[in-house]
């Protein structure tokens, strides 16, 4: 008995131990993992000490190939940023065609220029007259791929929901699912269009990522969702009424992750982020465009950041360029940089960041003039410099 009964001791303190070594491990890829980026007082938050943006966005990440994919990332890297903004595209009509595609989906340019290799996140089912998701490798696993490659680098990404814009199909395909072609009011007024956006929604942030194991909406990773990419919704009740309607939602299936509208409020001076469920403001600046001056654009900046900090909430240039064509480029980027970092705002993500293509080549047509490569020109370092100095 007493043979019994110490073996019996022995045995409950292995298992002790046991249990003692797995709750540390736990512990310990726990306290490994990323934490979420939060907000406070006007700032955003990580591990309790301030995180400010210093990001790039890039349009193909989503149907890139996966050397594309990782140039992209790694550059980012070299940069210095520590977020990347990407769309969740294309959008397509229906596989067998008797809904239209309304962009050119068969395009075999490069990555940069749209030529997305069959690849598309959602399409119209013209039989049980529903949108559908795509699971498969030529769909969200693509995503899944993203994310991973980022959490390998620790950079956090911001990802709209969809593209506004037709340029890879966006709304203005889901528009033409129901046959409209109405560019600003359709999307956000009609009942179909509202349920095939939330189910969207619901099934990207459910999501369970096939590489990481982790579950979209608990994933650090991600550190912010757009609505959308400028949702340039008319008239301007029906915008409000959406973003507050659609934020709310994503919130209550993602409350760990920030939320933010994606929209370029160059007109509108921030006026959805008195939404509650808005966590922080987005807008979007090329003075180019709209004939201003780089000092004109400079206090807007300023004005734009206060703003934020009257609501209490951070405030991100979530797009801006300069085209290379101006000989002013990087003295620019480096003024308004500099603005932002001295006026305590959010942060920045600059318009493009794009890398070599599989051909071995930068993208040759760029049309907008933005790109920004990792070449050690003057504009790449200006952004280095901004970027390195907001950490």
């Amino acid at each position: 008995m007493r043979r019994i009964h110490h073996f019996r001791n022995f045995a409950i303190g292995a298992v002790a131990l046991l249990w003692s070594a797995q709750v540390g491990s736990a512990d310990a890829q726990s306290s490994a993992q990323p934490s979420f980026v939060t907000t406070k007082e006007g700032g955003f938050l990580l591990d309790g000490k301030p995180f400010r943006v210093a990001g790039v966005n890039n349009h193909y990440l989503t149907f890139g190939s996966s050397g594309e994919v990782t140039r992209v990332l790694d550059d980012a890297t070299a940069m210095g940023a520590n977020v990347v903004r990407t769309f969740l595209q294309p959008v397509i009509g229906s596989l067998d065609g008797r809904v239209p595609t309304i962009w050119n989906s068969k395009s075999t340019a490069d990555s940069s220029n749209l030529g997305t290799k069959g690849i598309y996140m959602m399409s119209w089912d013209p039989i049980t007259n529903k949108m559908v998701p795509n699971d498969g490798p030529d769909g969200l696993q693509k995503v899944d791929y993203l994310i991973a490659e980022a959490a390998k680098r620790k950079l956090r990404l911001i990802l709209a929901f969809v593209d506004f814009w037709a340029y890879t199909g966006g709304a203005q395909q889901m528009n033409a699912w129901y046959g409209s072609s109405d560019k600003y009011t359709f999307f956000a007024a009609d009942p179909r269009t509202r349920r095939d956006y939330k189910a969207w929604v619901g099934h990207v942030l459910s999501r369970v990522n096939t590489i990481t194991g982790v579950r979209y909406s608990d994933d650090p990773t991600i550190f912010a969702w757009d609505l959308a990419n400028e949702p340039d919704i008319h008239p301007k009740p029906l915008l409000h009424e959406w973003v507050s309607e659609m934020s709310a939602y994503v919130k209550s299936l993602a409350p760990k992750q920030l939320v933010t509208t994606g929209h370029g409020n160059m007109d509108q001076k921030l006026a959805d982020m008195n939404i509650p469920s808005v966590d922080f403001g987005t807008w979007h600046g090329y003075p180019s465009y709209v004939k201003m001056s780089h000092s004109d654009f400079d206090a807007r900046i300023r004005e734009y950041c206060a703003i934020g900090r009257n609501i209490g909430k951070p405030v991100i240039l979530e797009e801006f360029g300069i085209p290379r064509s101006d000989a002013d480029q990087a003295n620019a980027y480096g003024t308004w940089l500099n603005t932002i970092a001295t006026s305590d705002c959010g942060g920045w993500v600059v318009w493009r960041l794009t890398s070599t293509q599989d051909s071995g080549l930068y993208p040759q047509d760029d049309y907008d003039k933005f790109d920004i490569h990792n070449d050690g020109s003057p504009a790449w370092q200006a952004l280095r410099d901004a970027a390195l100095k907001l950490q």
